[in-house]
């Protein structure tokens, strides 16, 4: 059992029990914790219950779809959000981290790509904090908190948290590891394929820069005055994204 597996759990959240079978079977084969939900309804009360380091939510749900379980997921929790979907053209895809989804995955899909995406969202919402906003030293005490500002943001590193003019601003995991990345090197110039390789832990593919522009647009929303002119974080044409 490596790192990213110990003590990881994962809600899997899908209306065909095949499925959620199948995934359970492979997930719990990694050493993962699972918990099954066929519902967008049931897979609201276990999120509010207790946490997760991942969320696998299916898309084409009876009742409450994916898209709509993903936003009221977003009022209360930062845990990554991994789309399953049997469909793949890029406009689901964009709908679907506009929801507020870190990754989007098509079916059908491969083990091996399946374990690789779980790990890699896995490892970066614990590398950030993760679960753990009462994190303690050894000898159980509150760590010095390590903080950063940035204009009118305050980047809280040991919390993974953000304030705008003192006011707490939701994040989810992918926004906050960019917000993080960009700030930390500070007029530095980002191309969307050294983002999506930085953040997403994974190999840069034809489409990916949808990806990022979308997730520093939804990004923007929650940080800037004014989105569309944006002061914090700012793209150069054909080059990429930095903060200045």
């Amino acid at each position: 059992m490596d790192s990213v597996t110990q003590k990881a759990s994962i809600l899997v959240v899908d209306d065909n029990p095949e499925i959620r079978e199948i995934l359970h079977i492979l997930l719990e084969g990694e050493g993962f914790d699972i918990v099954e939900a066929e519902t967008g309804d049931t897979a609201l009360k276990e999120t509010k219950t207790r946490d997760f380091d991942l969320i696998i939510l299916d898309i084409m749900m009876p009742g409450m779809n994916g898209y709509k379980t993903c936003k009221e997921i977003r009022g209360y929790s930062n845990a990554p959000i991994l789309f399953l979907s049997a469909k793949s053209q890029e406009g689901d895809k964009m709908l679907g981290f506009s929801s507020g989804g870190d990754d989007f995955l098509a079916k059908p899909f491969s083990y091996n790509e399946l374990v690789s995406r779980a790990k890699a969202l896995i490892r970066r919402y614990q590398a950030y904090g993760g679960k753990g906003n009462g994190i303690k030293t050894e000898n159980g005490k509150d760590p010095e908190e390590s903080v950063i500002r940035f204009y009118n943001l305050e980047i809280n590193e040991t919390r993974r948290s953000v304030r705008r003019d003192g006011n707490p601003i939701e994040l989810t995991d992918t926004e906050y590891a960019l917000l993080h990345l960009l700030v930390k090197n500070k007029g530095q110039t980002f191309s969307a394929e050294r983002l999506y390789e930085s953040v997403w832990q994974e190999p840069y593919y034809y489409g990916a820069g949808n990806t990022v522009m979308v997730h520093i647009r939804n990004l923007r929303r929650k940080i800037e005055k004014n989105p569309k002119n944006p002061v914090l974080i700012k793209n150069v044409w054909g080059k990429g994204y930095y903060c200045g």
